[in-house]
């Protein structure tokens, strides 16, 4: 399912087609997740519950383009991953077990 294909002016990096996983889905379906909230957050540089050495990776991957990754606990106790891909062109929501 694509979410977006574009990106907002205040974005640190492109996100080129957006999807999600099947888990992803059902937790938006059942109306226990925003998608769009985290999506923005990843966007704009907000990585989330990340350990700083995956920060510094991710500011790396600005820098070189590599993957980034950013990582959510959501509310329910579940965790949702935000992946965009290094060539950009492609961002995937997933819950970590999809991986």
């Amino acid at each position: 399912m694509s979410l977006v294909n574009n990106t907002q002016d205040d974005s640190i990096l492109s996100l080129g087609i957006a999807g999600m996983t099947p888990g992803v889905e059902a937790l938006v379906s059942s109306g226990q997740l925003e998608p769009l909230e985290y999506l923005m957050r990843h966007l704009q540089g907000d990585w989330g519950d990340l350990c700083e050495e995956d920060r510094q990776t991710n500011a790396d991957a600005l820098i070189y383009g590599n993957r980034v990754l950013s990582s959510y606990n959501l509310p329910d106790g579940q965790c949702l991953w935000i992946i965009t891909e290094a060539n950009r062109s492609i961002t995937t929501l997933l819950l970590p077990e999809e991986y």
